[in-house]
């Protein structure tokens, strides 16, 4: 059989078809391939440490690690630290992804600041949080009733400052910012509500805590003390003044509006108020059951021993929460003008001061003898 010339050229050209096609499908596969292992790596790099860690060796408690990032530190350094301290596993892998951040956001950028990383977060997640200044954060709880002495122990105990210069702090009273604050009062004692609170860890200063807790409370008891159907002839001192010394002495939440009435009784017959809270405020002490205040200590002379003193202490003594103010603008219709503490929370009242001593000595009576 004579093989013609066109028949030679037809078998070449599907030679180099074949050859070609062959070529095409090697760089396929080599391109696939290629992207396979690439994505395999990148998901590997991306994984949370420790998904890569032997399994005894992972922290049950989630560890956090802390991570300083300083003002204006490129976003290939902080791969690098973020790799050192063993909180994602490529810096190379990092800087891809700050690439793909900024052409997202060409405004963007890392935010500095001290930050808590965990290595269970994914390196995406790791960056996001740095990216948007999700800084870390410390909470503090200051319950109704402290006084700014509890407060600074508090803060101190907590490594925040030392608590004389939270107590200094206090003294700046801040009107220019805050001018529905009373005139006349020589610290923040009242004004500091009583709540919990998160700060940046980076900014711990008694400043960054003072200003939230004057917020809370322009935002919580100012409101309650303006609005219209709270009618009072009560100053601002002298309602926070009232609601402080109803909050140390109601334990109990039912007895609240009560307590205020006993106290707002006696004030419009001139009476002292007589509440041991005021003692113990102005000789910096606490009474228990075991050591209640002593004759000596209601017979010293101080501007806030309402024993001695006909009206309200001269600032309030205390952190009064919103029942207290509330119920210092409500307090209960009573014939009421004594109560004593029963240290259950409890309290007995009484209308007359025999009623009151009787019921002082009954309390006496079934003390434990070992506290007599």
């Amino acid at each position: 059989m004579v093989v013609t010339d066109h028949q030679k050229m037809k078998a070449a050209s599907q030679r180099k078809t074949n050859w070609l096609l062959y070529v095409a499908l090697i760089l396929c596969a080599a391109i696939g391939i290629s992207a396979w292992q690439g994505w395999r790596w990148w998901l590997s790099a991306s994984a949370p440490v420790s998904e890569s860690l032997p399994r005894d060796s992972v922290v049950e408690d989630n560890r956090l690690e802390v991570v300083q990032i300083d003002p204006g530190e490129p976003g290939q350094l902080i791969g690098l630290k973020l790799e050192e301290q063993g909180l994602i596993r490529s810096a190379n892998a990092w800087n891809m992804w700050t690439r793909w951040l900024t052409r997202q956001n060409p405004d963007g950028g890392y935010k500095a600041g001290t930050y808590q990383i965990s290595p269970d977060e994914p390196m995406q997640a790791i960056a996001q949080k740095i990216w948007n200044g999700e800084v870390m954060q410390l909470s503090f709880t200051v319950p109704e009733g402290w006084n700014l002495r509890q407060m600074a122990q508090y803060f101190e105990s907590q490594g925040f400052f030392t608590a004389e210069e939270f107590l200094s702090a206090t003294q700046d009273i801040p009107w220019a910012e805050y001018p529905w604050l009373p005139k006349d009062i020589p610290h923040l004692e009242g004004f500091l509500y009583p709540d919990t609170y998160k700060l940046r860890a980076d900014n711990i200063t008694p400043q960054a805590v003072i200003q939230p807790m004057l917020n809370r409370f322009e935002q919580v008891a100012l409101p309650v003390y303006q609005n219209p159907q709270n009618q009072t002839n009560l100053s601002l001192k002298e309602w926070v003044t009232l609601a402080s010394i109803v909050e140390k002495e109601s334990v109990v939440a039912s007895e609240r509006h009560r307590i205020a009435g006993v106290f707002t009784n006696r004030l419009k017959q001139g009476m002292t108020l007589g509440a041991d809270p005021t003692v113990e405020y102005g000789l910096n002490i606490r009474q228990t059951e075991d050591k209640p205040l002593t004759l000596a200590q209601v017979n010293t002379p101080n501007p806030y021993n309402t024993y001695l003193n006909a009206g309200l202490p001269p600032t309030p003594i205390a952190a009064p929460g919103v029942a207290s103010l509330e119920a210092t603008l409500a307090p209960e219709e009573t014939e009421y003008l004594y109560f004593v503490a029963l240290y259950d929370g409890t309290h007995i009242f009484s209308r007359t001061l025999a009623e009151h001593e009787a019921a002082q000595d009954a309390i006496w009576d079934k003390r434990d003898p070992t506290l007599q």
